[in-house]
């Protein structure tokens, strides 16, 4: 007996009422000339709809048959004996017949298979739709249907429609650039397209708001913003925006739980329950939260659902689908608050080791538990504001209750401190007020301090910041001497101090405490430190008119802001502005330019907008000189003016108030003939050490500095005692009384 092929699956289903005509997939569809076309998308993306429309105008395609495919043709005899059906509704001469006992491996490939291509081909175009392939799992009606789409004969063309992404042979076609595909991206709706088909269901143009809320809440889905569109249509009340939004998205609940959730199997339900819970769906993740098969379903689901959607920055993971995600919410939900907090708690845990901090924080304040949040941040927060992502630990305070921060002393710093780092010292003084207020006990901050001892470090670097007099108690020194050598704190605290002494001129003892500070910040891996240490002690030596340590420490700087990736953090500003000096003293203009430009590009305390007062009025210094340079005494008149107003918020303007009665054509400081009491600290310490057995390696590990920055020292105290060699320079320096 011949199968038979009910009549409604050879023909396309009636449109839609309220159709939208897409030209821009239809004109693409006309574009394609490979012999095979895929449309893969989720369901109710308009596949139908499309190819519906499309079939029906064959002026440039040629004749156009069509099969409609489901579970009934899940076996090869059935499949082919209704594709052979549809094939010969516009070709009934076709030769080849299928009766339901013909159909065998050996006669499909012997005899079956040559028949139809040989009389398919000779023929006028011909294209073939088969929507709704995702019906089709059966191995060997699979491998039937790749056989046949290898070897179509010139001519005919078959279009697939399927909701997963297919299998063999796209993969085979794809490599021979035989075949042409439509993905859900594509077939998602633009902006425009979804304000026209809502226009048409309501009836007139919806409201901006409401348009974007609907479009965001489906992402262009068709059948999303189709349904949520008529349940508007049908709303009693038009004004109630957000109730009819609401029960729009019900309806689109309702739709994927039929279409979408009930179609999968209880394994793959309850995956896509447990997982609803992350943002973002990767095989670590999953597993950690729905066993070791998370990884297989997770693929599988992204193939054959195609509701998750693959995150730019990693392919390999996925997010749900902004349709889709409410729905898991909800059902997850019904099945008990206590399942919800469990799996918020796992996924804790599991960003927690992976170092994924952010994540760890918000699912553990969605999981109830705001303690292990804390402790997440407090494990964290050093390393990330020392590489200057202040930012990001702003955010993660930001995910907590305000309370639980001001409660928690060691919070209260961490907050002190990400403000510090962004450039707010205000911000940082109110947190070490509330601090101070919670601080119970000797409770540990960071790496090797208390609370008390880091609330005072960071109220001097706050000092410094807003330009003030910083005196013993301002300057947190019993701080500093308790922390531990080699430690952060110990770090920004010697930086405040050299910064004190820098700007009240004092520069051989703020050249020894800025060194300590170096030492430290590089033990320690405090990026942020180190470059505003460094940078420092080339202005100290800049201000000193020791020209050559000046170059070498902005250098210095600069490569590890570079390193560090803090070039444009306000800390880099010191090492720009000393550049730019030595490049005008140079007389080499341009340059200066470009680099006091870079000194402006600091997003936090940029020295035109703010930041540290002496900072500010020693870069518009700079520009002073540039200007006068130039020859443009207006332009340098106003630099210098602005120079006096950033020095008189200065409490103790130091240094400055003798920089601005230089500002002139001239050098800032005149520079001086090199000789060997110029010899700078560290070069003196780096000449103490060549006079013992040490390499210049082993030499830069005991002074906590790089092996290029001593090889560039000894180069220095050559050329300033007229050396050529190790032994020379020593003799020279005793002749000298340098040691």
């Amino acid at each position: 007996m011949t199968n038979s092929v009910p009549a409604f699956k050879l023909h396309p289903p009636v449109q839609p009422p309220h159709l939208l005509t897409r030209p821009r997939l239809l004109r693409r569809l006309d574009a394609m000339t490979e012999p095979v076309v895929v449309v893969s998308a989720p369901a109710g993306a308009g596949k139908t709809v499309l190819l519906t429309e499309w079939s029906r105008c064959p002026a440039a395609r040629g004749e156009c048959a069509w099969l409609g495919l489901d579970g009934y043709d899940n076996a090869p005899g059935r499949l082919w004996a209704g594709i052979l059906r549809a094939l010969r509704d516009v070709r009934p001469e076709l030769p080849v017949h299928l009766d339901s006992d013909e159909w065998t491996l050996d006669a499909w490939l012997e005899e079956i298979l040559p028949s139809l291509v040989a009389g398919l081909g000779g023929e006028g175009p011909l294209t073939l739709i088969l929507d709704g392939l995702e019906a089709i799992t059966d191995a060997d009606a699979v491998r039937s249907l790749a056989d046949f789409l290898t070897r179509l004969p010139q001519g005919l063309r078959v279009v697939l429609s399927t909701r997963h992404v297919p299998g063999r042979p796209v993969p085979t076609l794809r490599a021979r650039g035989l075949i042409a595909e439509l993905d859900q991206h594509d077939l998602a709706f633009t902006p425009g397209e979804a304000q026209e088909v809502l226009t048409g269901l309501l009836g007139s143009a919806p409201a901006v708001h409401i348009a974007g809320a609907l479009y965001e809440a489906t992402e262009g889905w068709a059948a999303g913003l189709c349904i949520m569109g008529r349940t508007l249509a049908r709303s009693a009340d038009p004004a109630d925006a957000e109730g009819n939004v609401a029960h729009g998205r019900q309806a689109v609940a309702e739709y994927l739980a039929t279409e979408v959730l009930f179609r999968l199997t209880t394994e793959q339900r309850q995956f896509l329950l447990r997982t609803s819970v992350l943002d973002e769906l990767s095989t670590g993740a999953c597993q950690a939260l729905a066993g070791d098969r998370a990884g297989v379903l997770l693929r599988e689901l992204a193939r054959t659902v195609q509701l998750l959607v693959p995150v730019a920055a990693d392919p390999s993971a996925y997010r749900h689908h902004r349709a889709l995600a409410p729905l898991l919410a909800d059902a997850l939900t019904s099945e008990g608050p206590d399942t919800v907090v469990s799996l918020h708690r796992s996924a804790a845990r599991w960003y927690a080791r992976q170092g994924e901090t952010t994540k760890a924080v918000r699912h553990w304040v969605l999981g109830g538990d705001e303690s292990a949040a804390g402790t997440s941040i407090l494990d964290a927060w050093e390393k990330t504001i020392s590489a200057g992502r202040s930012a990001r630990v702003s955010q993660w305070l930001g995910l907590l209750p305000p309370r639980t921060v001001a409660a928690d002393a060691r919070l209260c710093v961490v907050a002190a401190m990400a403000a510090l780092s962004g450039g707010a010292p205000e911000t940082a003084r109110r947190w070490l007020d509330v601090a101070q207020l919670r601080a119970t006990g000797p409770e540990t901050i960071g790496e090797g301090s208390t609370v008390s001892d880091a609330t005072a470090v960071a109220r001097a670097v706050a000092c410094c910041l807003k330009g003030e007099v910083l005196t013993a108690d301002r300057l947190g020194e019993s701080a500093v001497a308790g922390a531990m050598p080699l430690t952060s704190w110990r770090a920004l605290g010697c930086t405040a101090r050299g910064a004190a002494l820098l700007w009240t001129a004092r520069y051989e003892e703020a050249e020894v405490v800025l060194g300590e500070a170096t030492r430290d910040a590089h033990a320690a891996g405090h990026g942020l430190a180190l470059v505003r240490a460094l940078g420092l002690r080339a202005l100290c030596a800049l201000m000193a008119g020791r020209q050559e340590p000046a170059r070498i420490l902005s250098d210095e700087a600069l490569e590890a802001a570079a390193t560090a990736g803090l070039s444009r953090h306000f800390v880099a500003v010191p090492a720009h502005i000393c550049r730019a000096g030595l490049l005008l003293e140079e007389g080499r203009i341009e340059e200066a330019e470009r680099v006091l430009a870079d000194a402006e590009a600091a997003p936090a305390g940029s020295p035109r907008t703010g930041g540290e007062p002496h900072v500010r009025a020693l870069y518009h210094v700079m520009w002073a000189r540039l200007e006068n340079a130039r020859q443009d005494a207006d332009a340098s008149r106003e630099a210098r003016e602005a120079a006096e107003r950033a020095a008189d918020r200065c409490e103790s303007p130091g240094v400055l108030t003798d920089l601005l009665r230089r500002v002139g054509g001239e050098a800032v400081v005149p520079p001086a003939v090199p000789g060997p009491q110029d010899l700078s600290l560290g070069e003196r310490r780096v000449l103490r050490a060549l006079c013992g057995p040490l390499t210049l390696r082993e030499i830069a590990s005991e002074l906590y500095v790089s092996h290029n920055t001593v090889k560039t020292q000894v180069r220095a105290i050559f050329r300033k005692l007229d050396a050529h060699d190790r032994s020379g320079a020593i003799a020279r320096a005793r002749e000298c009384g340098v040691l």
